[in-house]
């Protein structure tokens, strides 16, 4: 397909981003071109648009970014016969090589040279991206565009979440950002005693209440750690789930687990983290798992479940839904931590 498009242009290394005509991608023979129904605001690209020290180590100005989507595949690379023009779709965000040692043992989200789109390459806040066939995931004609679009970020807080077995355990989801607030239903989903779901945002803990948390606390206003213990018969949470990335966050996620409990870490803090390992991790016992992707496509199955069955309803925290021109207030918002999730319609 020739033409233009509208897209989201990281386009200086600095805060911000501009929306620009650009070339429509090209594609590959083992490519499919996608028309993007829907795309939504990642903490990822949160840190992108404000230019911190991670994407200032990672990312290469100008491209598009963006990585959370649902479309429709609008033309196939020649050698593509997986998918069909006219499908429904969203896409595993993390391309990988397929020949080293993690890949070749089955554990492609660890892949060791992933690409992520819209990270690495381009990615999806535009009205088309270009992806390989294999990533794709096709959806169900009863899922929402918006619904689909949020899959990818629902797939991390799944794996954090079912890093561990929560069933009948007290959890710790320690940062209610939107993938927090999943992990919050996913927990609640999966059988958790309790969900404790501690953040400094009033807005995002009342979104945390209404996805299922059973107590919810203000990191600023109370001592998290004690009341963590108090509520759990001074015992600690059985897991904790990190998802902020404040330091003293992570700290304090060591400091609330059970002896012989399990830490999750999701998040990506921008600094270093002191740790007391004597007496936080080794003289406890504690499980500490660092999380990133999702397996493929394994995590993706229970996502697609999970939302078909109903047992997690993530409308409370589908908050806002903004065209692609007014991506500054969505971006906005997400810094404010005043929404949710933030979907931009092209």
């Amino acid at each position: 397909m020739e033409g233009k498009m509208k897209a989201i242009i990281k386009h200086h290394r600095g805060y911000g981003a501009e929306l620009q005509m650009v070339d429509i991608p090209q594609i590959s023979p083992d490519e499919v071109l996608i028309k993007v129904n829907a795309t939504s605001i990642c903490g990822t690209d949160v840190h992108i648009y404000t230019w911190d020290d991670w994407a200032a180590s990672r990312v290469q100005p100008p491209y598009v970014f963006g990585h959370e989507f649902s479309g429709e595949v609008v033309e196939l690379g020649r050698n593509v016969d997986s998918v069909n023009v006219g499908d429904r779709v969203s896409a595993e965000t993390h391309i990988v090589c397929g020949t080293c040692k993690q890949c070749l043992e089955g554990k492609y989200h660890i892949c060791q040279n992933t690409q992520i789109i819209g990270v690495d390459r381009n990615g999806c806040f535009a009205e088309y991206v270009a992806l390989p066939a294999k990533n794709l995931w096709r959806n169900s004609q009863e899922t929402s565009d918006n619904m689909a679009s949020v899959q990818e970020p629902m797939g991390n807080a799944l794996q954090t979440v079912f890093a561990s077995d929560v069933a009948a355990k007290d959890v710790a989801i320690i940062g209610c950002g939107p993938i927090g607030l999943m992990a919050v239903g996913i927990a609640k989903a999966a059988g958790a005693r309790q969900v404790i779901a501690i953040d400094l945002n009033d807005y995002r803990l009342d979104l945390a209440e209404k996805m299922g948390a059973t107590t919810i606390l203000h990191a600023g206003n109370t001592d998290p750690i004690a009341e963590v213990y108090a509520r759990t018969h001074d015992n600690g949470v059985d897991v904790a789930c990190e998802m902020s990335g404040a330091p003293i966050a992570v700290k304090q996620a060591l400091q609330m687990t059970t002896n012989g409990g399990d830490v999750n870490i999701l998040s990506l803090p921008t600094q270093d983290v002191p740790v007391n390992f004597t007496d936080d991790v080794v003289f406890k016992g504690l499980k500490i798992q660092g999380i990133t992707g999702r397996k493929i496509f394994e995590t993706w199955q229970r996502v697609s479940g999970l939302l078909a069955s109903g047992q997690v309803d993530l409308t409370p925290m589908m908050t806002h839904e903004l065209p692609l021109e007014d991506f500054d207030k969505g971006f906005e918002l997400m810094v404010q931590g005043q929404c949710g999730k933030v979907v931009l319609r092209p």
